[in-house]
């Protein structure tokens, strides 16, 4: 059985580290939740989605469907309660659809 050396990191730890060294965690976290919708919508709806940031707890989507951005609005407890289940109910305080 091989053994790990202490300095060995997978990747993804490497990559969790340098953004809190760096300060861009909230960009990994939104890169997870784009992620997320990626699986959680169908590929046309997800294609809708421009860009998914995340700044000082609040998801800011922004959609170029009008529909897609109505459904967003109308469902926005819904999508948010997803996200905090998924990722956490302290990480997330509100939902913005832009």
């Amino acid at each position: 059985m091989k053994r790990n050396k202490k300095r060995e990191f997978q990747s993804s730890e490497l990559v969790k580290s340098f953004a809190k060294i760096y300060g861009f965690e909230d960009k990994l976290v939104a890169f997870e939740i784009k992620d997320y919708l990626e699986d959680y919508l169908d590929e046309s709806l997800f294609q809708e989605i421009e860009s998914v940031n995340l700044d000082n707890k609040i998801i800011q989507i922004k959609i170029s469907s009008p529909l897609l951005k109505n459904d967003f609005k109308m469902r926005k407890s819904f999508y948010l309660k997803k996200f905090q289940d998924q990722f956490g109910e302290d990480r997330f305080t509100d939902l913005l659809v832009l």
